[in-house]
């Protein structure tokens, strides 16, 4: 786990409730929006809003600010902005199609890190 109060807290909920492929990354060098991209994969709708509401309601209850929660109305693709962390919690076809890890990936190469 990560030593950052926001990675500790989401990376413990995700493995408590049974996120699968959950996946941290370091964006800090590549943007001022965030400082960690985490993003796991749900086995369904109904299990990606209990995610995202977990993670919600524990973060506000630890005294973090969320400062925006987009995608709740489908479940397909949950976005939860930390602040210092964003969360991208989703379907594994819709992970498979977006491919966040290689764009960031690609990035990092592109940018000599």
């Amino acid at each position: 786990m990560n030593d950052h109060p926001l990675v500790s807290l989401a990376e413990g909920i995700l493995d408590e409730l049974q996120a699968s492929e959950v996946r941290l990354m370091d964006v800090r060098s590549q943007t001022g929006m965030t400082d960690f991209m985490l993003v796991a994969t749900g086995r369904n709708p109904r299990h990606i809003k209990a995610l995202a509401d977990r993670l919600v309601e524990r973060s506000k209850k630890d005294g973090h600010r969320v400062l925006g929660v987009e995608g709740l109305q489908w479940c397909e693709w949950v976005l939860i902005d930390l602040g210092d962390l964003v969360v991208h919690l989703m379907r594994r076809d819709t992970r498979d199609f977006y491919k966040l890890e290689d764009l960031w990936e690609f990035d990092s190469a592109a940018a000599g890190t």
